[in-house]
């Protein structure tokens, strides 16, 4: 399926995209993909909208996924709503409880019993609620960039000023998809790139439409899981660059604290879109969570075969 040229951050990955199937949730069908071959069943949960086969045209995406799908076999899915899966009426987002059973229903698909779940951004707050109502079926939790809650409040310091997330609402419709400046927020490191830019801004037009990227922004606007983080008992990991404007840190360094046994990695960088900027280091400490140990990196190992 792959060739690797290079080594270390410039590693390029040539692929084909995987195989997209669906899964039926109720009266819905959820597109999936499931790349790898591992002990290991891993569930990567997106953040707000995703598009599963324009994951694999950017490079940097592509290898980050062959990271994890190296360790385990690695579930994609594109969250009812949004890329593949079916989409609901104008101004309409699916519920927390719908978000849950399209995990549960492509973890059935694929015949997964128990996974881990991998979530970033908004999604985190879905995989610690699932981890939460459903421990049975969840192995662990890693969680990059995340947050129970987006919005500030009086015993919530950290969050986003509702004027300015109601700002942002007014001029979502005309910038959704066209503005590739829109980068900036997400992943300030490669906004003056060409490829990043292009790519993001088709990403954003075939995951959602504006329309929809409204109701799904309007949807994280009431978000709040708060409550269900005590409740966690299973492992979990939760990562975060220190420098994320956009998220902050202290998001995760609020849920470390109030998950039972919770593991904070706090690492530099600024963006927020984990498969930019140093994705071996967010990849490195997901797979020794999940797997007790760490990759052998190419050069090591080559020094390793030289020493013996």
């Amino acid at each position: 399926m792959a060739s690797v040229l290079g080594d270390g951050q410039n590693l390029t990955v040539a692929t084909e995209t995987p195989e997209t199937r669906y899964a039926r949730s109720g009266e819905f069908s959820i597109a999936y993909q499931v790349v790898g071959e591992g002990d290991l069943d891993l569930v990567y949960v997106p953040g707000l909208a995703s598009h599963l086969e324009l994951f694999w045209e950017e490079p940097a995406y592509s290898r980050f996924l062959h990271r994890l799908a190296a360790f385990s076999r690695l579930i994609l899915m594109d969250r009812l709503g949004t890329g593949l899966s079916d989409r609901l009426p104008l101004g309409q987002a699916s519920t927390f409880e719908q978000r849950m059973d399209d995990i549960r229903a492509v973890m059935d698909a694929v015949g997964s019993e128990r996974a881990a779940l991998l979530g970033w951004s908004e999604g985190t707050a879905l995989c610690a609620t699932f981890a939460a109502t459903y421990p049975q079926r969840t192995a662990a939790l890693v969680m990059y960039g995340g947050m129970p809650r987006l919005i500030r409040a009086e015993d919530y310091p950290w969050g986003m000023p509702i004027d300015e997330m109601d700002a942002w609402l007014e001029v979502m419709p005309a910038k959704w998809g066209q503005d590739e400046e829109l980068l900036r927020l997400w992943a300030p490191t490669v906004a003056d790139e060409p490829g990043p830019r292009r790519w993001f801004a088709r990403f954003g037009r075939q995951a959602v439409s504006p329309g929809g990227a409204v109701a799904l922004f309007n949807m994280v606007r009431e978000l709040d899981v708060r409550h269900v983080l005590p409740a966690i008992r299973v492992p979990t990991l939760l990562v975060h660059r220190t420098d994320d404007d956009l998220i902050r840190v202290d998001h995760s360094r609020y849920m470390a604290e109030q998950i039972p046994g919770a593991k904070l990695v706090e690492l530099p960088g600024e963006d927020h879109l984990w498969w930019f900027g140093d994705q071996d280091a967010i990849v490195d400490e997901a797979q020794e969570f999940l797997t007790g140990a760490r990759a052998i990196r190419e050069p090591e190992r080559v020094l390793a075969t030289v020493m013996f």
